[in-house]
């Protein structure tokens, strides 16, 4: 039987501020366990909650971006379970009165354009985190009351390879935005991805199953093909898909039972009796969007209008600390097509990601601008444009690294003709062999060259004048 998948993500995304949702502890990155918590995280009695003024412009501008209708009047619900995560004993969320509502993000896909619907983006707080070991479990309240906010789609998507492009454009606006940095291997952004079947040419949603915390782009790939291979196995063996929440084992490739859902969990919500109702100004609202970054596509379209490939812009515009060096390079050079060939070949082979996202490298820009307009000039060869570039890296200047290495392009054409004749005399095979249709007789003839000039000769100029003295002696 042909199955149809259907599939809707719900991510929750850690928002980049300084302090906690309700508290004024600090947001931990990397810090001792248990030493970025205060009493109100931890939910001691008679503490009240104060709302974080800046997770809210946080979650504006993510709506704003999203295409999602905002909700001028801000109202907070609790979510009551037990778990040992949660030490208040509830979470503070945005059960009825989410912050933005029916939003959507376009995805461009090889069969064209899709429009994914969004159902929801909504506030709350994180939980505690929890490690476990052996026969122990420990628990790290630094992330507790963590600001965050969770983006629910629609059912509309139909494969892993959508999945992978909705999470990927969706995290990269959000990082685009400065709401977050985005760090799915360290939990600054989780998917829980619902999975269901139905047979092709049906209307009707077959039983879901809940994939929890997946943590990469891959992994997601990963875990809907195992889980769409589980649920048209037990179908086509005339089993019932049962609806419960799962996990992916990256070891054994398949998803595992975490919890069976028998019905609808009852958190008893009401609202939050601590936090009243807050009305937005509107020009305050409009503010925001009116001061909003230029998002990937924006972007994409002025590396387009640059003159550059789709894939050019592609791959800049995924890596923003990568695409933020290519604009500031390109204030220091109007080769943009090199200077995009260096960003996304040579950069990355030699810059870490970190160092990239956090400007540690040693390379100034403006001396890397005078290499690629340089190389644009021909006043240096591809080769001697790598070694230049080996120095760069370390700090060096352009003129000095020039001076240091000896480097010089020789373009006079009465040396380089020079060069040309004493190159050929010596190789008279190459000629006939080149006018035999031996296309890599010219490759050798210019190799000697290169050799006999060490470098130095203007590879554009060469080419020319070899290939006019080629056609000279054409028998």
């Amino acid at each position: 039987m042909n199955y149809e998948t259907v599939i809707g993500i719900e991510i929750h995304c850690e928002l980049k501020t300084k302090s906690k949702m309700f508290s004024g502890a600090p947001v931990a990155v990397n810090m001792q366990p248990n030493t970025c918590v205060n009493e109100i995280d931890l939910g001691h009695p008679g503490v009240l909650p104060s709302l974080n003024k800046e997770a809210v412009r946080l979650s504006v501008l993510a709506c704003s971006a999203l295409n999602l209708k905002i909700n001028p009047v801000v109202r907070f619900d609790r979510k009551n379970y037990y778990y040992s995560d949660l030490p208040k004993g509830f979470q503070i969320t945005q059960q009825f009165h989410p912050i933005g509502e029916h939003g959507y993000i376009d995805l461009e896909l090889e069969e064209g354009t899709k429009r994914i619907r969004i159902n929801r983006l909504h506030m709350e707080e994180d939980t505690a985190k929890q490690y476990h070991a052996d026969d122990e479990t420990w628990i790290d309240f630094n992330r507790a009351g963590t600001p965050l906010i969770e983006i629910v789609s629609e059912a509309d998507i139909r494969s892993a390879k959508e999945a992978m492009a909705y999470v990927e454009k969706l995290r990269n606006i959000l990082v685009y935005l400065d709401v977050t940095d985005g760090k799915m291997e360290e939990g600054s952004l989780r998917c829980d991805i619902n999975i269901s079947l139905r047979e092709v040419g049906t209307e009707a949603f077959g039983v879901k199953t809940e994939v929890k915390n997946l943590n990469s782009i891959s992994n997601i790939e990963r875990a809907i093909q195992a889980e769409v291979e589980r649920q048209s196995a037990l179908l086509n063996a005339g089993d019932v898909v049962e609806q419960a929440t799962r996990r992916y084992d990256d070891g054994t490739k398949t998803t595992i039972l975490m919890r069976k859902k028998e019905g609808t969990v009852d958190y008893k919500y009401f609202p939050e009796p601590n936090i009243p109702p807050i009305r937005l100004d509107q020009k305050w609202i409009e503010s925001i969007q009116t001061s909003m970054p230029e998002l990937p596509d924006v972007r994409h379209a002025r590396y387009i209008g640059l003159g550059l490939s789709d894939y050019d812009a592609q791959v800049l515009i995924s890596n923003k600390a990568l695409s933020d060096f290519f604009d500031k390079l390109l204030k220091h050079t109007s080769y943009v097509k090199l200077a995009a060939n260096y960003c996304i070949s040579d950069l990355l082979a030699n810059i870490s990601q970190k160092e990239l996202h956090d400007e540690s490298y040693a390379l100034k820009i403006e001396e890397m601008g005078q290499l690629i307009t340089g190389l644009g000039k021909q006043d240096i060869s591809s080769k001697q444009a790598k070694d230049i570039f080996v120095e760069l890296l370390k700090g060096k200047d352009y003129q000095a690294t020039i001076k240091e290495l000896n480097i010089e392009q020789v373009s006079d054409t009465s040396v380089l003709s020079a060069l040309i004749e004493s190159v050929l005399a010596e190789n008279e095979q190459s000629i006939i062999d080149y006018h035999n249709g031996k296309d890599r007789a010219l490759g050798f003839l210019m190799g000697q060259i290169m050799k006999k000039s060490k470098g130095q000769a203007n590879p554009a100029l060469t080419n020319k004048l070899l290939l006019e003295e080629l056609m000279k002696r054409k028998a």
